[in-house]
């Protein structure tokens, strides 16, 4: 080889990645058809000393590592990039919710039927459309067991009549960003009943 060609990196030891608009499911196959065809060669030739040929399975070890650490670095970066997407939204949403409590409240307060509370619920129930469309999901069950993964007691109502640790109103709705809790409903909890059985 000529000292032309051994600046230009036309040897033996040069490899030119051209870019031919491959996926990167392509590129690991063909690497692993490249690791495997190396690792025949390696093993097909009786007159290679043992130091080389454990180079050899070192860097084919090597190589079976990285492939795996780049399979998991691409799952993990689709998982959190769709995780962004899904839940990208939670700060504006938590800022927007008082301004739907608030709706609430108007509407609890005005007298139902006439025209200024059916347009306020009018506008409520659009509201309240767009951010289902985004994933929110209201806690607003009552009559259930206390979770205090998605409850937040503020209230004790002592009546025997209820099973024990029932959530007996909702004061203020929690939501979920789709299967995350965004806020905790704040709830009235029944103690002094009877155990509840499930």
């Amino acid at each position: 080889m000529d000292e032309n060609s051994r600046k230009n990196g036309e040897g033996d030891d040069a490899y030119v990645i051209e870019d031919s608009g491959s996926s990167v499911e392509d590129i690991e196959k063909e690497m692993e058809a490249a690791a495997m065809e190396a690792a025949g060669e390696s093993g097909a030739a009786p007159s290679e000393s043992a130091g080389a040929s454990a180079d050899s399975n070192e860097m084919r070890d090597r190589y079976l590592r990285t492939l795996a650490d780049f399979e998991n670095f691409r799952k993990r970066s689709e998982r959190e990039k769709a995780d962004f997407h899904r839940y990208a939204t939670a700060g504006l949403l938590r800022e927007i919710l008082p301004v739907l409590d608030n709706f609430e409240r108007a509407l609890d307060h005005a007298a139902e039927g006439d025209e200024f509370h059916k347009g306020v619920l009018m506008i409520y129930k659009q509201l309240e459309d767009v951010l289902q469309k985004s994933g929110l999901t209201p806690i607003e069950e009552s009559g259930v067991r206390f979770d205090p993964n998605i409850h937040e007691g503020v209230v004790r109502d002592e009546d025997p009549s209820v099973p024990n640790q029932t959530v007996v109103a909702v004061l203020q709705k929690g939501y979920f960003l789709h299967d995350r809790l965004l806020r905790p409903a704040l709830v009235k909890v029944a103690v002094g009943g009877p155990e509840r059985t499930s």
